[in-house]
């Protein structure tokens, strides 16, 4: 199975630098998987398409602001990425320039927060926060919110900066750990949340904590030699009720994205039924992949040769999936972590 099968061309005014001035404004094509049909509407219209029969399985990850900028003594500028905390205040990240750091220096992010780098992982570096207080208290202070490489605008914008905090983050976000957002869930509104009880549609979450691997380009020719990273996750006891109950109860299962695509499928793969756990996913979902849990799926627009463009593909078939891009392009949709949805069913 070739990359190149996997690409495709979009305009670069399609690529969505800022979100939709409202969430729920955001446009939906939904995708008919057995009528191989498209219709147009709007995110709002996603109550119209749930029922009482529909259990929906939300992602409740929060964003972390990853992105520091330290000083060196001598008050060169350095560029920090937090990507995961693998023990206790210490975590795996990315620095820019790194030529200019080593292990034992020391950087000034600000008067509560400072960074002491350890040592060099491969591409990435180990580093020691050192801090007084709560770390989330002082990232939300200090940090950047941070945003896909294609969203390319100023950082030092105070008015963009103000806008990510609170819009490239759901609204049912709670569990802090992520460094890129679950994209399908940012069109939700807490209005939408309550129509959708209100109508007997129920909900529950998983967490994953979305990490840099979501970007990870495939470099492999041939996409079964690429290898996921891993990323963690939680299920918790009353969301494994929930959901044995509903597929018990011949519900149909909503998934909100592909972080919970992955989450959920990875623990039937694992266990053959949802389960209470706390467990990492690598499972990489292609074409042929046979769907174990998961009956409908909200999700964004992919970028082109991306995992994530492969397990859309594997949900609704490559064939129809290139089709519904090209008439999302045909109509200008918004593309990508700020642009607009897609409801399979």
């Amino acid at each position: 199975m070739l990359l190149e099968e996997f690409n495709y061309e979009l305009p670069e005014n399609l690529i969505a630098q800022v979100p939709a001035q409202k969430r729920d404004m955001s446009r939906m094509l939904v995708l008919d998987r057995l009528n191989k049909t498209l219709e147009h509407k709007h995110f709002c219209d996603i109550t119209n398409y749930l029922t009482e029969n529909d259990l929906l399985v939300l992602n409740n990850t929060k964003v972390i602001p990853a992105r520091l900028y330290a000083k060196k003594d001598t008050g060169a500028l350095i560029e920090i990425f937090l990507v995961r905390e693998i023990e206790k205040d210490i975590w795996i990240s990315l620095i820019k320039p790194s030529k200019r750091v080593k292990p034992g220096m020391i950087l000034e992010v600000s008067e509560e927060l400072s960074v002491e780098i350890i040592e060099k992982d491969d591409d990435k570096w180990k580093i020691h926060l050192l801090y007084k207080g709560n770390i989330f208290e002082i990232l939300d202070k200090v940090g950047n919110i941070p945003l896909p490489p294609y969203i390319e605008r100023k950082m030092t914008n105070e008015e963009y900066k103000s806008l990510d905090f609170d819009r490239y983050q759901t609204v049912y976000a709670q569990k802090e750990g992520a460094v890129a957002a679950p994209t399908a869930g940012l069109h939700f509104t807490k209005e939408i949340l309550q129509k959708l009880e209100e109508q007997g549609t129920k909900y529950c979450f998983v967490t994953l904590n979305v990490g840099l691997g979501t970007f990870k380009p495939v470099k492999c020719e041939n996409i079964l030699d690429h290898k996921m990273d891993s990323e963690s996750f939680e299920i918790t006891e009353e969301t494994a009720e929930i959901i044995n109950k509903a597929k018990a109860d011949g519900k149909n299962i909503v998934a909100v994205g592909t972080t919970s695509v992955r989450t959920l499928e990875t623990v039937m793969n694992k266990y053959g039924r949802i389960i209470p756990v706390k467990d990492s996913s690598e499972l990489f979902i292609y074409p042929g992949y046979k769907f174990k849990i998961v009956d409908k799926l909200i999700t964004n627009f992919h970028l082109p040769k991306s995992t994530l463009l492969m397990l859309v593909s594997a949900f609704a078939t490559k064939e129809f999936i290139f089709k519904a891009y090209s008439e999302a392009i045909k109509n200008e949709y918004r593309f990508y972590s700020y642009g607009d949805c897609m409801f399979i069913r």
